[in-house]
């Protein structure tokens, strides 16, 4: 979660790095994820660290261009869910609970959904370096590890612990134990630009995964 300035500097340029772009600001034509992305971010840092009401009355403007380029784009991403190094691969259906938390270095392709129980409270706790592939549906109150890909069109309805596999099928089972190597950003990549503050930042994983 971003929490400081400095935090919101280092998610926008785990993100960019994810994304593949080589400049922070986005093109004038086109770039429009990665305009959503800089919106989530920016919206972020005012909701959780700027309370004057200057402030305020700015996050009401951004909240309200992050809304529109979300219908724009077909992004129901709540804020404070996807840690640093998001990449979104394309625009399309993406519908994400309120309630789910997602770690570093997450990919995820158009027409997925990581919904809650059916009491709207309980959502999936996703790990780091996860890869979800295009339709896939994760929901419920459930734990996916660290590592782990998750292949297209799959339905996710119960907990994966065992790191560094993939996953795929309805209901999901594991497949092999290749995991997500080559399809997120890598550990070495996202530092290698970066302070070793920072990087023990990202080391300290936001979604704690036990059994």
């Amino acid at each position: 979660m971003i929490r400081s300035k400095a935090d919101y500097d280092f998610y926008l340029r785990a993100d960019k790095l994810a994304s593949g772009k080589k400049y922070r600001r986005p093109k004038l034509i086109g770039d429009d994820i990665w305009k959503f992305q800089r919106l989530l971010r920016q919206a972020e840092y005012y909701t959780n660290c700027k309370k004057s009401l200057l402030s305020k009355l700015y996050l009401k403007y951004i909240l309200y261009r992050y809304h529109k380029m979300s219908i724009r784009l077909g992004f129901t991403i709540p804020l404070n869910v996807f840690g640093p190094g998001l990449c979104i691969a394309h625009r399309g259906t993406i519908v994400v609970n309120k309630n789910a938390k997602v770690g570093k270095n997450c990919r995820i392709h158009a027409c997925t959904n990581i919904g809650s129980n059916i009491d709207g409270v309980s959502a999936p706790q996703i790990g780091n370096n996860v890869y979800i592939g295009p339709g896939a549906k994760i929901f419920g109150d459930i734990t996916i590890a660290d590592n782990i890909a998750i292949g297209a069109n799959s339905v996710v309805n119960k907990s994966f612990y065992e790191k560094g596999i993939s996953i795929a099928g309805v209901p999901a089972r594991k497949i092999n134990n290749k995991g997500t190597g080559g399809t997120t950003v890598s550990n070495n990549e996202l530092f290698h630009s970066n302070t070793s503050e920072i990087a023990a930042k990202m080391e300290r994983s936001p979604v704690p995964i036990t059994k």
